[in-house]
């Protein structure tokens, strides 16, 4: 029987969430991917959802840019006495939706992976598990009381 006292966030692309234990954030990914960054001493945790890599600073943040998404998620934190080197995180999506595509570039899903992983790189913040790339795309569900993200791949079958 589902917790009532739970509350479900779903994310859409360009979305991002900071809350606490009574929590959990779901959404569906193609190419965007999702950080999530859990504290489990405070059980406060984050997610995002973006498009699109990153882009340079100077307008307004905007969290469809990894780059963007990552700061509003760890000033949400901070706000919530949470410090980025005090969380761990998780990386999903960044599925090929497109697989029979040839391009001189790599997919728009290779290219948010890599910026997620350089990220946390920069911010010295732990990766602990990754569930990135392959073809089609994932519903995600992290729970913040327990750190606990889970995914399902459905691979895309063209026509």
């Amino acid at each position: 029987m589902p917790d009532a006292s739970v509350i479900d966030i779903f994310l859409q692309p360009g979305d991002f969430f900071v809350g606490d234990a009574e929590f959990r954030v779901r959404t569906l990914l193609g190419s965007c991917v999702s950080i999530t960054l859990w504290q489990p001493d405070a059980r406060i945790g984050a997610m995002s959802h973006f498009l699109l890599p990153g882009r340079s600073k100077g307008a307004q943040p905007d969290a469809r840019y990894g780059n963007d998404a990552l700061d509003l998620m760890l000033s949400g934190l901070r706000a919530q006495g949470v410090q980025a080197s005090d969380c761990q995180a998780k990386l999903f999506g960044g599925g090929n939706m497109f697989p029979s595509r040839r391009s001189e570039r790599p997919a728009i899903g290779m290219q948010n992976g890599a910026e997620a992983r350089a990220l946390l790189a920069a911010h010295a913040i732990p990766l602990l598990s990754a569930c990135l790339y392959g073809v089609g795309h994932r519903q995600i569900i992290f729970d913040i009381a327990s750190g606990d993200v889970w995914s399902r791949q459905f691979e895309k079958v063209e026509q």
